[in-house]
């Protein structure tokens, strides 16, 4: 059985609203120092995705803007990491259908959105296809083997941070079998999902947080298409010393970066209006 979409807050409701969407391994298990460093300036909102091996992309969009207003959170700014750069092009989509339709719909509305890591359609059309494979032909000693490694960089890195160390023992318990398998089913969901045509009318601001060594998402390709083809491409910044996971391994600069960003964006209105 899949359990539900969480929810957890942190922050002031009177504060900015960042949501938090993870990637494949679906928690923000590996976040608590990116939390930390956010030192309470925004509201952050960490979003836990079910185990479902049914959903598809409009489903997990769907849940999550309903979650967030059924939660008393109608806007904000998405931070979509990896896989979660999916549901969140999806959630612009429907936000924007919301505001156009008559009358107006209830929904979560996207002030802005930034990738960490993340994609619009994958440019390696059989990258998902190849993880999928490589990632049923793991042992399971070996993929374990691989979680506790995760788990001890997590560990190293931030121990002293309050609540990375129960993040990463919490990291290794959400590893079930079933979670594996959902894991799989998100790969699957790259390979039907386009939203390309999303990215092309999208206004809000977009940003792009990079990790240096990404050999799952080739960051320059992405990057040079969101600045041809997206309207609301803010730029990005590349942190040197970091990888695919960029939040975990640069957690203090890609905090303060976020913070920036988002707080240039409401004073821009500010001065417009």
């Amino acid at each position: 059985m899949s359990e539900e979409l969480q929810i957890r807050l942190f922050g002031e409701p009177s504060l900015p609203t960042l949501v938090y969407l993870p990637g494949l391994h679906g928690d923000s298990t590996m976040i608590p120092a990116f939390r930390a460093a956010l030192n309470d300036r925004i509201r952050f909102v960490e979003i836990t995705y079910p185990r479902t091996l049914t959903w598809n992309i409009s489903d997990y969009a769907r849940a999550i803007g309903e979650k967030l207003c059924d939660s008393g959170i109608t806007h904000g700014w998405l931070l979509a990491e990896s896989f979660g750069s999916q549901p969140a092009w999806e959630l612009i989509n429907l936000s924007d259908a919301a505001t156009t339709s008559a009358p107006p719909q209830k929904h979560f509305q996207v002030e802005g959105l930034i990738l960490a890591a993340g994609f619009v359609k994958h440019p390696w059309q059989r990258g998902p296809g190849f993880l999928q494979c490589l990632g049923r032909r793991t042992p399971t000693a070996a993929r374990k083997a691989i979680f506790r490694i995760q788990a001890a960089c997590i560990r190293l890195q931030h121990g002293r941070v309050p609540g990375a160390v129960a993040g990463a023992e919490e990291f290794l318990a959400r590893r079930t079998p079933l979670d594996i398998q959902a894991m799989r089913e998100r790969l699957a969901l790259l390979n039907d999902y386009d939203p390309r045509p999303i990215a092309r009318r999208t206004a809000i601001p977009v940003h792009y947080l990079a990790g240096c060594v990404d050999p799952l998402v080739p960051w320059p390709i992405i990057r040079s298409w969101l600045r041809k083809h997206c309207p609301g491409y803010r730029g990005g910044k590349t942190m040197w010393f970091s990888h695919h996971n960029v939040l975990l391994c640069a957690a203090r600069s890609c905090a303060k970066q976020v913070v920036i960003w988002m707080f240039a964006a409401s004073d821009s209105r500010v001065k417009i209006r």
